[in-house]
């Protein structure tokens, strides 16, 4: 959609009357994520292109910066798309294997051969490990994560079925070094984060590859594997409102400022509903003909994006386990206050 206005430097901050957007319905939002989802640490309401709503909780700020797990595969799904977009990357159906020509396993004429960049976004490639109990620990003591995964790539299974792994979206960051010759740091920040007037991620040496420099309280900028791979499936920090500068990019079908940052072929593609609701590391949601797509992340991180309502909500969180769903917040107590 055509828009005389993107948040390239600030943010522009409207009243939520005029963003059609109920005023009081949003002013209990702040008991309510007090109450409820306490470990919440900043929300921004995006509503037309504006801030129709942004508060901050437990001392944080608009300028602070959080882990937001695995939303950075979403992220990385959009650099695999400008990769392929600027001609780095030949499509989605490239073989995995293509990248890492010197890798050479026992089981070469297995499926591994078959696998794909498009397999590694939708999560359809097999490993040897049960849906959801990825041993991802085993991964961090490794030191080469990728020749690791790719060793546990195709062992068991069958391409085509759905299995949740971090370890993929890794080989994914491996794939933009591959073929761009930096890292999916630094080509996010030239091609992505740059241009959309985000906070350009700084680089940190990794201490050690401990629990805390990896996932806890010493993760900064963006984690790296020993071999300075910027992690695929977790380990990027953001601002909530540069999370929603991400969001509203792809409301906007990949159009910032009249230039084309990533094609509107590639968000169409990454966002399209299918029978594993799971896009192109994006996850896709139909509830009573309200299509939305959200980046989601351990501990109630999201950026949510419902483009019947023009509307992009970002927040993010202190990792807890079994935070409450954020999905019921936005549905029970945001979109309720469109005005349509």
């Amino acid at each position: 959609m055509k828009r005389n206005y993107l948040p390239t430097g600030e943010w522009q901050i409207a009243a939520p009357e005029a963003l059609e957007m109920d005023a009081e319905n949003l002013s209990r939002l702040e008991s309510i994520i007090k109450s409820e989802y306490w470990n919440v640490n900043g929300i921004v309401v995006v509503k037309n292109g504006l801030i129709a709503y942004e508060h901050y909780f437990n001392g944080y700020s608009s300028n602070d910066v959080h882990h937001v797990a695995s939303v950075t595969k979403s992220i990385l799904s959009a650099l695999i798309g400008i990769a392929i977009d600027t001609g780095y990357i030949k499509n989605a159906d490239q073989l995995v294997l293509d990248f890492f020509p010197e890798y050479f396993s026992k089981d070469a004429d297995s499926e591994k051969q078959e696998i794909t960049i498009r397999h590694l976004l939708t999560m359809t490639a097999p490993y040897p490990f049960e849906d959801w109990h990825e041993p991802l620990d085993k991964m961090c003591m490794q030191p080469d994560w990728v020749n690791y995964t790719l060793d546990m790539l195709g062992q068991k299974g069958s391409i085509g079925t759905f299995k949740y792994s971090t370890a993929g979206a890794h080989l994914l960051s491996a794939i933009i070094t591959r073929s761009t010759g930096i890292t999916a740091r630094e080509f996010a920040n030239e091609h992505l984060f740059k241009p959309l007037g985000m906070r350009e991620i700084p680089d940190y040496k990794m201490a050690s590859f401990e629990f805390d420099d990896l996932f806890g309280k010493n993760v900064k900028g963006w984690v790296k594997d020993p071999n300075g791979i910027s992690t695929g499936g977790w380990g990027l920090t953001l601002n909530p409102r540069d999370m929603a500068r991400f969001g509203l990019l792809y409301l906007n079908h990949g159009i910032w400022d009249n230039a084309q940052i990533i094609s509107k072929k590639w968000i169409l593609e990454s966002t399209a509903m299918n029978s594993n609701h799971y896009g192109y590391l994006w996850w896709l949601l139909n509830e009573d003909g309200l299509l939305a797509y959200s980046a989601l992340g351990d501990g109630g991180n999201i950026i949510c994006c419902i483009p019947d309502k023009d509307l992009v909500v970002a927040i993010a969180s202190e990792f807890m386990v079994n935070a409450r769903d954020r999905w019921t917040l936005i549905k029970e107590h945001i979109i309720p206050a469109v005005i349509d």
